[in-house]
């Protein structure tokens, strides 16, 4: 089962400044009573009704069945108690039916609905990005039209991009739309379309890419389009069936009860779109839906982590299997005692917690991004977002990879068998890295456009703000504290290189710099979740020096920052060599070399 990881959730909250967040203008209303019956109730709802559908869900999974697509038994109960209980509006403002809670909150709710049920929790997160899109883009009439149901989740949003033909290159899109009146007709096929249909909602309102007649090629020549499953009515009421179907679902590795489907548009005569934002513009506005949904998806790295987390450490504390080591006594013992099974738990716990304090910053600092009073600030917090964001999505799923590989490997023969459930983490979570652009795409974007567009300015201002802990680091007094400085002046360091190297290297060779963008992304998530759990430690230390809180907690919080400090954050100079040289042996062979 799974039991919503509060006390470190308030303290990554804490970390990433809930306090001056709440100060921001347009949430002066919300305090940290509020917060914390929020977060309580979250996880109420997470525990109690989403998380046991997590494993019958995989094992029953969606199907097809006449046309209709159904959910597994208790997704539509468990989807219903989540829109009574306001949940879906809970980071949109008041004027569109929302509860107006900072983006930083929302995450750490979001965080307890990934980790409970991540196949539940996408058909939401979904319909989160359509809102935006529509927010952003939209006509008066459309944000009159959809965001009021879109909002409560009474009705559901997806995002239909990818064909065939076209995965990531979105420029060989073939779905067309052809003018009619005050609207469009669409006809074509897409696939992997997330939620494309269910039974969970009433109306389920796709954002889908097309071509209008004439458009010039490749991206340049896409347009977004609003196309409903059910039209809807000038009272609002549903009105006829649209022309678009599921025409099949597909079979996945993992997160098996989220219907993926194959949807097709126009089988009779085009199915009624309306245009969203200006023509040809279509993917200026879907990249409002996907940096919303790579911070999304990020944040479902650190949820499965801390769900396998959670699952391997109670195997580990139950399960008995030969003598301690270091003791005469021959009786076997709980698997926690062996230094190898606790080096894995305290590496899950360790990445986990790190990427969990570096997702949560990003949120504070989205939310500065639209609500600081001084122009500047925003700018500021909007250019480190901007930064940040493919680093978020890639990291920390592989994080969340990697953790529930060890959640596997810590239940031994018997997490190779499904029953335990900890391979269902580990399927489950393969797909985060592929979600919204693969990680590789991350890397590029980090190193193309990011980099590219300063010359690497805004990572630097970045790396300095880092750089500034070490002062603080070098004057305490706790050993705990002390040893964290070295290892992150090294990552700092290393990191501060690899970046001026990147921004030299694209400028001369920009395929020998793409051949080390992965593992640039790796550098500098390794590096920031260094420097995220060093200000957990100094936040913890300074608690523990107070009385202030759970001083168990803070004690742990010190030995989980110095792991990683010594076992993740001290091989971050070893990524110069392969990030540096990998370019040498990448670009040597022939294609038919391969």
């Amino acid at each position: 089962m799974y039991a919503a990881p509060l006390q470190d959730m308030r303290f990554a909250l804490d970390l990433a400044g809930l306090d001056k967040v709440l100060g921001l203008p347009g949430l002066e209303a919300h305090d940290r009573e509020l917060v914390d019956a929020v977060l309580e109730e979250a996880a109420k709802l997470a525990s109690e009704v989403m998380a046991p559908l997590n494993a019958t869900g995989d094992r029953e999974s969606s199907r097809l069945e006449n046309g209709v697509v159904r959910t597994p038994t208790g997704f539509k109960d468990a989807y219903r108690a989540f829109v009574a209980g306001g949940w879906n509006g809970l980071p949109f403002g008041a004027e569109v039916g929302g509860q107006g809670l900072p983006v930083l909150v929302h995450t750490a709710v979001a965080e307890m609905w990934n980790a409970s049920n991540l196949s539940l929790s996408l058909c939401p997160m979904l319909t989160y990005a359509a809102v935006e899109a529509i927010l952003h883009h939209g006509t008066d009439a459309q944000r009159a039209t959809y965001l009021p149901k879109l909002v409560t989740g009474e009705w559901t949003g997806t995002m239909n991009l990818t064909e065939p033909q076209a995965g990531t290159d979105l420029g060989q899109i073939k779905t067309r739309a052809a003018r009619d009146g005050d609207h469009f007709r669409i006809t074509g096929q897409k696939i992997f379309i997330t939620y494309g249909d269910h039974d969970l909602a009433d109306n389920i309102v796709h954002m889908v890419l097309a071509r209008i007649e004439g458009a010039p090629q490749g991206t340049r020549g896409i347009s977004l389009f609003l196309v409903p499953k059910y039209l809807v009515k000038q009272d609002g009421s549903l009105g006829a069936r649209n022309d678009l179907r599921a025409v099949s679902l597909e079979h996945k590795l993992g997160i098996r009860a989220s219907p993926t489907c194959v949807m097709a548009y126009g089988d009779n005569g085009g199915a009624v779109g309306y245009l969203v934002g200006e023509e040809n513009r279509g993917l200026n506005c879907m990249f409002t839906m996907m940096n919303h949904a790579r911070l999304g998806v990020g944040l479902e790295g650190v949820a499965i982590g801390e769900r396998a987390y959670q699952q391997a450490r109670d195997y580990a504390r139950q399960r008995i299997q030969s003598r301690d080591i270091a003791g005469d006594d021959a009786r076997p013992v709980a698997i926690i005692r062996h230094p190898d099974v606790r080096r894995m738990l305290l590496a899950m716990r360790a990445q986990t917690e790190a990427a969990r304090a570096f997702n949560y910053y990003v949120a504070a600092l989205l939310d500065r991004s639209k609500r600081e009073p001084d122009e500047a600030a925003r700018a500021d917090a909007l250019a480190f977002v901007d930064l940040l964001t493919p680093i978020a999505k890639a990291w920390s799923t592989d994080q969340g990879v990697e953790v529930a590989s060890l959640g596997i490997q810590i239940h031994g023969g018997m997490g190779f068998i499904e029953e335990t459930g900890a391979a269902q983490h580990y399927r489950d979570a393969r797909i985060a890295p592929i979600y919204e652009g693969t990680n590789g795409i991350q890397a590029n974007d980090l190193m193309g456009r990011k980099l590219g567009r300063d010359g690497g300015e805004t990572a630097r201002r970045f790396i300095a703000e880092m750089a500034k802990l070490d002062v603080p680091l070098a004057s305490a007094r706790n050993p705990e504290i002390a040893a964290l400085r070295a290892p992150l002046r090294d990552g700092v360091d290393a990191l501060e290189t690899a970046t001026r190297w990147m921004v030299e290297t694209m400028a001369q060779d920009m395929r020998r710099a793409a051949a080390g963008a992965v593992e640039y992304l790796r550098l500098f998530g390794t590096v920031a979740g260094g420097w995220a759990m060093a200000r957990a430690a100094l936040e913890a230390a300074r608690r523990l020096a107070a009385r202030e809180g759970d001083a168990a907690f803070h004690e742990a919080k010190l030995v989980t920052a110095r792991f990683y400090a010594d076992t993740v954050l001290a091989r971050a100079p070893a990524s110069l060599a392969p990030l540096m040289r990998a370019g040498d042996s990448v670009l040597a062979l022939a294609e038919e070399q391969f």
